[in-house]
Parts: C-alpha cells; sequence; structure tokens
C-alpha cells in the first residue's frame, strides 16, 4: 500500500521524529504545484509535518512556525515551500492588504495551517491533511 493510500486510511504516529519522517517521504510523492490545507488544533504537529515536508523538498535552512510573520519562504532543491500560518489573520481581506494573494497561486509547494480563515481563497484542488493527538503523544496523520 503506497504511503498516500495510507495516509487516507489513517497513520498514527509515536514521535515528532516519525511525524517529520512521513512527511518527507510524503514531500516526494507530491505533484511540483500543490497547495496543501493542514487542519488541526494547537500542538498537534502540524509545523513538525512541515518541517518533515521541507526536509523532503531538500529546504536546508531551519523551519520554524511563521505565526508572526505569518509567512515564511523556503527554496528546496526540487521547489520552493511556503509556508502560511493564517491563525493571526482576522478575515480573508488581510490577505490581500499583506500581499499574500500571490502566494496562494503556484508554482510553490504552498503548506497552509489554520486554513480554515481563508478556505474561500484556496485552489479547488487543495489537499486537506487533519492532524489530531490520540492517546498522549500518538498523533494521527489523515489526507482527505
Amino acid at each position: 500500500m503506497s504511503l498516500i493510500e495510507q495516509l487516507r486510511q489513517g497513520v498514527t504516529t509515536g514521535s515528532a521524529e516519525q511525524t517529520r519522517t512521513i512527511a518527507k517521504e510524503f514531500a516526494q510523492l507530491l505533484p511540483v504545484e500543490v497547495t496543501l490545507a493542514l487542519h488541526g488544533d494547537m500542538g498537534v504537529g502540524k509545523t513538525t509535518f512541515v518541517q518533515g515536508l521541507a526536509e523532503g523538498l531538500g529546504v536546508t535552512e531551519r523551519v520554524t512556525s511563521p505565526t508572526f510573520a505569518i509567512f515564511s519562504v523556503h527554496k528546496g532543491r526540487t521547489h520552493s515551500l511556503i509556508h502560511l500560518d493564517a491563525y493571526r489573520l482576522e478575515n480573508e481581506r488581510q490577505i490581500e492588504s499583506l500581499l499574500l494573494e500571490d502566494f496562494l497561486i503556484s508554482p510553490y509547494c504552498l503548506a497552509v495551517e489554520w486554513p480554515e480563515k481563508i478556505s474561500s481563497l484556496l485552489p479547488a484542488d487543495t489537499w486537506h491533511l487533519t492532524l489530531s493527538i490520540e492517546d498522549g503523544d500518538r498523533h494521527r496523520l489523515l489526507v482527505r
């Protein structure tokens, strides 16, 4: 069974390192132009997942949550990764005032944390991943 099929059924990890490893492998399977909407509560591992994506795309610099900067751009070996954290956005109009709409159009791998804040601006072919916590330190990853 392929990793994408496994993720469609749901994968449980027992550590941040396992989550990063799965995301790194997942990055190798993504099309060059893709938007990923990362759903889940605070602390479920969205940024950890993006760190794994970055590694899989060949990003060499450190990847952290862009909560206060709203977004960060990372140049990878295969293509760029834009990490957008919409948590602090009050409404979708702020995307226009921050000139972020340019980043909602490929050729990037765009990973969006808190995508519900800008849901109407995301492309119809956005890949949706839900991250959650089960039983303490175990995390669940599910592609919809």
